[in-house]
């Protein structure tokens, strides 16, 4: 009987401790990351006609490379798709990871984690295991987090891989700067986890700004496409944080007002440089997989 089948796989906003998820580094201390899945999706449909002939396609909300982990999600959507339905969710985002290593990435699990999980986790990454726990924050607080942290996509693409292949060959031989860099973003992904569970808005605005001060301290090259806009309003104290989403210095950028009050104010600002605000809110539900019979 011919089938259709749907899959629904959710990205991802890094909001501290992404770099640390790299084997390179967890298999020397653990890696701490905090991430939220968000409602923009990738989505695969496979049809199989009545002689089991199949056909698959794929759609995007936001570009890959946009740093929103569209590449780990569209791989988890992959995996659901061919897989059977009963699949387990941790067992579809390792499998997810391991493909993609075939494929010759040598970065984290974080996206794939969040695209098959949902919601808002803190995950910690010893060698090859991944400990996950799952936080969730009052509705109130959740709501602050969708209001004030705003997305951004300068629609600038992301620098040479060649900075991430010298910061993990620095890393390797004892580099004392990337160590100090990877291990401040370390530490931001605790205080982030440490901020939203007690929902101190101040700890998850420190998270953010030390995160980005490690990242800094890895390169500075990684934030430049968005530094003098966004030191402008933070001097103006109309931003109290902000971040390049993903490990790469472009893309989407994420910032937190100090006002929601400021929302139209910065989108027209960002309007006129080219920048296109991303609105979003948390995705709860992880990987979504519907069968239809044809």
């Amino acid at each position: 009987m011919a089938r259709r089948i749907e899959v629904r796989a959710p990205s991802r906003i890094d909001l501290a401790g992404g770099w640390t998820d790299v084997p390179i580094y967890c298999s020397k201390k653990s890696g701490e990351v905090v991430n939220i899945a968000i409602n923009q999706y990738v989505r695969s449909e496979m049809v199989i006609d009545d002689d089991r002939r199949l056909s698959v396609s794929y759609s995007t909300d936001m570009p890959t490379g946009s740093g929103l982990g569209t590449s780990g999600a569209m791989n988890v959507g992959f995996i659901t798709t061919i897989m059977s339905a009963g699949q387990n969710a941790i067992s579809t985002a390792e499998l997810a990871y391991q493909f993609e290593a075939l494929l010759g990435n040598q970065g984290g699990r974080q996206d794939q984690w969040a695209s098959a999980l949902g919601g808002i986790n803190h995950l910690t990454f010893v060698d090859e295991s991944v400990t996950c726990e799952t936080i969730t924050p009052s509705n109130e607080f959740c709501r602050w987090l969708e209001n004030n942290l705003m997305l951004f996509n300068s629609h600038i693409t992301h620098v040479s891989g060649d900075l991430h292949k010298s910061v993990w060959q620095r890393f390797e031989v004892g580099d004392e700067e990337i160590t100090k860099g990877l291990d401040m973003i370390r530490d931001a992904g605790l205080l982030m986890a440490r901020g939203l569970k007690t929902e101190s808005k101040s700890d998850v605005i420190d998270a953010m700004n030390l995160n980005s001060a490690g990242v800094d301290t890895l390169g500075r090259e990684l934030h430049q496409p968005f530094r003098e806009e966004l030191s402008k309003l933070t001097e103006q104290n109309k931003v109290s944080a902000w971040k390049a989403m993903g490990a790469g210095g472009g893309g989407v950028v994420g910032l937190i007002i100090s006002s929601e009050h400021l929302r139209d104010e910065i989108i027209d600002q960002f309007n006129v440089k080219g920048w296109t605000n991303i609105p979003w809110k948390i995705d709860i539900d992880g990987v979504t997989r519907q069968e239809f019979n044809l």
